[in-house]
């Protein structure tokens, strides 16, 4: 039992191989997080409306996406916005208008599943 942390190594196990195998499975704490992270962006069905949107499409402007999912301009841009501070779409201005795209590969993997 190689991989239990000192403060459980004491603990009694049942299958100790495969409690290393869990705790190898699990990985790093911060990967966990950032995983963690992805799936509550995805949670919100307006969200997860969004990016299965553009990543079906291509770049999309608010108003565009406004009456693709249903939702208003603001609400679109609220969660673009968080969306874009999570590092999971990107904007390009052109002129007036900011067309938003899926830039998270690991994102774009989960939507692939999603729309199937």
């Amino acid at each position: 039992m190689h991989l239990v942390p000192a403060d459980r190594a004491e603990r009694r196990t049942i299958d100790g191989h495969r409690v290393c195998e869990a705790i190898a499975a699990i990985g790093d704490a911060g990967r966990l997080r950032a995983w963690a992270g992805r799936f509550s962006l995805l949670a919100d069905a307006n969200r997860l409306a969004l990016l299965l949107a553009l990543h079906r499409t291509g770049p999309l402007a608010v108003s565009d996406l406004a009456i693709a999912t249903g939702m208003n301009d603001p609400a679109v841009s609220q969660a673009l916005r968080l969306l874009r501070a999570a590092g999971v779409v990107a904007g390009e201005k052109e002129g007036r208008v900011v067309r938003y795209r899926v830039v998270d590969e690991d994102v774009r993997g989960l939507l692939e599943h999603c729309a199937a």
